[in-house]
């Protein structure tokens, strides 16, 4: 998470797991040092809102925010799609 710059510090990281606010694959992540790998969806509850986000590939080290938002790409939750159908056309 502290890689793809969904948060600053390891720590926030680790409080976010911590207080169940992180699920990969739908499944509640207990441990900060759990493994995430391409092809997984993570689901972040951060700053009042909810991220869906499947992992595209995995850094060795924190890197700009660009190389950063190539390592996921965002995952739309249903209730947004179906928020505005009038919007879709």
């Amino acid at each position: 998470m502290v890689y793809a710059r969904f948060v600053k510090r390891r720590a926030k990281a680790h409080d976010l797991i911590e207080q169940g606010q992180v699920r990969l694959n739908r499944t509640r992540v207990e441990k900060p040092a759990h493994v995430v790998k391409a092809d997984d969806v993570l689901t972040i509850a951060l700053g009042g809102t909810v991220r869906v986000v499947k992992v595209l590939d995995e850094a060795e080290r924190r890197g700009s925010a660009s190389a950063a938002q190539a390592l996921y790409v965002e995952i739309s939750p249903a209730e947004k799609q179906n928020a505005h159908p009038e919007l879709l056309c």
